[in-house]
């Protein structure tokens, strides 16, 4: 993989160095120690530069971020893959449910990192897996793969300050008691004696906060359809956090959740809204609710 990104330096950043200018584009340290090591990686006016050079209104500032490796650990294998958006720097995916986004042991095939390895394999790129938001294997919808380390490293460093908006949609069990909206703030930590269940946990836990809203109850089947806005990035939040509060996710047989109506948590990654790590440009996604949640709620669709 080759990116080669142009800036036309304005008086803007008139006598800055060329390391602060990258500060400010929120190039990663491990971004800028890549590009000294990668020959003419940086360029002003075409002559290969230094990160301490000035730079003035009128110069051409040229970066060149190359990248031969592929992910070794993860085979190749042709699956069907939803790319919802693709440029030189980043993926959209809407990843469908029973997937796991990256191997893990037992579990080696099958993921969503195993057909995007076949995707750029097939191209002849080179691919290193780089996920932004996570998803759990059974959660369905949008997820964020970046091509390069430039773009992974901003959009992870975007997630920490909470710079990417991110909203699901949900079902949970509902007797009439949900509010109409309200906030979760609740620490999660792994529940004691098991490798994969979370829990609140108030001594030991990590800091997560979840926004919730009711869209459509449906009293006979005593579910809700709800939308939720995580501050925070936590395993398992808002399972665990809808579950604390006596409405658990239908499907979701770890944390309570009735398994009549779908075979899988009800969670679906809704919506994504972030700033381009490269253009700046403000980035939109919204992606409609998979067909089995929409069944258990007789075809409705948020507007």
């Amino acid at each position: 993989m080759e990116r080669i990104i142009t800036y036309h330096i304005d008086e803007t950043f008139q006598n800055q160095t060329i390391l602060k200018f990258l500060k400010k584009k929120r190039y990663t340290d491990k971004a800028i120690i890549a590009l000294k090591k990668t020959p003419e990686g940086i360029l002003l006016n075409d002559v290969w530069a230094y990160v301490n050079q000035k730079i003035s209104s009128g110069d051409i500032l040229t970066i060149k971020l190359s990248e031969t490796e592929s992910s070794e650990k993860i085979v190749p294998e042709k699956l069907d893959i939803d790319i919802v958006y693709e440029d030189e720097d980043i993926l959209v995916v809407n990843k469908p449910w029973n997937m796991p986004v990256h191997p893990s042991q037992n579990h080696y095939s099958g993921t969503l990192a195993n057909g995007i390895a076949y995707y750029f394999a097939s191209q002849s790129k080179p691919f290193i897996f780089r996920c932004v938001n996570r998803l759990d294997r059974d959660t369905t919808g949008l997820t964020i793969l970046c091509k390069h380390q430039l773009a992974s490293g901003i959009l992870s460093n975007m997630v920490s300050e909470r710079l990417i908006k991110r909203t699901y949609l949900a079902i949970c069990t509902d007797d009439g008691t949900l509010p109409e909206n309200g906030t979760i703030n609740a620490p999660i930590a792994r529940k004691e004696g098991s490798t994969i269940e979370r829990t609140v946990d108030y001594e030991k836990g990590e800091a997560a906060t979840t926004h919730f809203k009711r869209l459509l109850h449906l009293p006979d089947k005593q579910i809700s359809l709800i939308q939720l806005r995580l501050e925070t990035g936590r395993t398992h939040q808002i399972r665990v956090h809808m579950s604390s509060i006596g409405h658990p996710l239908i499907g979701d047989d770890l944390y309570g959740g009735n398994c009549t109506l779908i075979d899988r948590q009800a969670l679906h990654s809704y919506s994504l809204k972030f700033t381009h790590p490269i253009t700046l440009e403000e980035m939109s996604f919204e992606q409609d609710l998979p067909e089995d949640m929409k069944h258990c709620l007789l075809d409705f669709s948020p507007t």
